[in-house]
């Protein structure tokens, strides 16, 4: 099942490159999560791990889905359509789309997977490889910010100069984060399935706002954001593929 959703990445990585798009930005950074998600499956890094394949599976497909609806031109959630519409503009650095695309996904859909697989079941069951799921992506937004800022010296001062950006990225790293994902998984397990929608939209409408601090972190942000940008070196292609290792 996990084999898949490596194939159904990969794929959109190609199609990323194949394009020059910045959307294969954040799939490959996916598959590097994947990959990690194997690694602590085979491990026994998790409590449950067959259960943890499910959730992996149901959890990316929620991202893949919302991909090709895009390449499609279908509806999708506030939080991924802003994310996508990131990709149209030449702006913003390879930082801006990772963060864009993470806080539709761990913001969002991190917690509906989670209400998913637990139908039927107690929720608080799930908890303990929940937090440890969120351990791997956080863990690894902090990597890739090291990663580019090595690559691009400016972008380190700009972080710890800009403080609406950095806070984000110090949001997905809290408990704070963490938790109101949690809490947000709970509330859909807790609620009749017919509510769903109503509940999903309210979180969606949320997340969204809070995507503009990265689409648009202000005029100085912006500004120095722009001289990172003219300074990243390679093509689109080329900074996808550094992403993927």
């Amino acid at each position: 099942m996990i084999n898949q959703v490596i194939k159904d990445l990969e794929a959109i990585i190609q199609l990323s490159q194949n394009a020059n798009s910045p959307l294969g930005y954040f799939a490959a950074l996916y598959h590097r999560v994947t990959k990690k998600v194997e690694e602590g499956i085979h491990s026994n890094f998790f409590e449950d791990a067959p259960r943890m394949e499910i959730f992996d599976h149901v959890f990316a497909q929620r991202y893949i889905d919302a991909f090709y609806a895009n390449q499609k031109k279908e509806s999708l959630t506030q939080s991924w359509q802003i994310a996508f519409d990131l990709s149209t503009d030449y702006w913003p650095i390879v930082l801006q789309h990772l963060l864009i695309g993470m806080n539709a996904h761990i913001n969002l859909d991190l917690g509906i997977a989670a209400a998913e697989i637990s139908k039927g079941k107690n929720i608080d069951d799930l908890k303990i490889d929940f937090y440890k799921m969120n351990e791997i992506l956080s863990s690894l937004v902090i990597e890739v910010q090291d990663e580019l800022a090595n690559i691009w010296p400016t972008l380190k001062h700009i972080l710890q100069r800009t403080q609406n950006v950095d806070d984000f990225l110090i949001d997905f790293s809290m408990e704070m984060a963490r938790d109101g994902a949690w809490r947000f998984a709970c509330e859909l397990a807790a609620a009749p399935e017919e509510e769903w929608p109503a509940i999903i939209q309210t979180r969606d409408l949320k997340i969204a706002q809070k995507g503009n601090l990265v689409t648009s972190p202000g005029w100085a942000a912006s500004t120095a954001f722009k001289v990172v940008r003219l300074g990243e070196r390679g093509s689109i292609a080329d900074k996808v593929l550094s992403l993927t290792s």
